[in-house]
């Protein structure tokens, strides 16, 4: 599977410490497995990932997935 970053997904993955980057990146990495649901309210269909207090969204697509945003549970539903 290939997995796209956004911009705002690499600067936050650059502002955390290592361990959480580390627990981050491999949980991206499993990514058909894990804490995975179907966001509700959008047309395309996007997808979070918990892992402990933050969360992914991403977009999957056949064999691509595009990781759009990280970020702490109560930031990353902001519009």
């Amino acid at each position: 599977m290939e997995i796209y970053y956004s911009k705002q997904a690499l600067k936050f993955l650059k502002k955390v410490d290592t361990i959480t980057r580390k627990r981050i990146v491999t949980a991206i990495k499993k990514i058909p497995y894990g804490d995975i649901k179907k966001m509700q309210g959008y047309t395309k269909d996007i997808y979070r990932l918990r892992v402990g207090d933050y969360r992914i969204i991403f977009n999957k697509q056949g064999q691509v997935c595009y990781i759009e945003k990280i970020d702490n549970r109560g930031q990353v539903y902001k519009k």
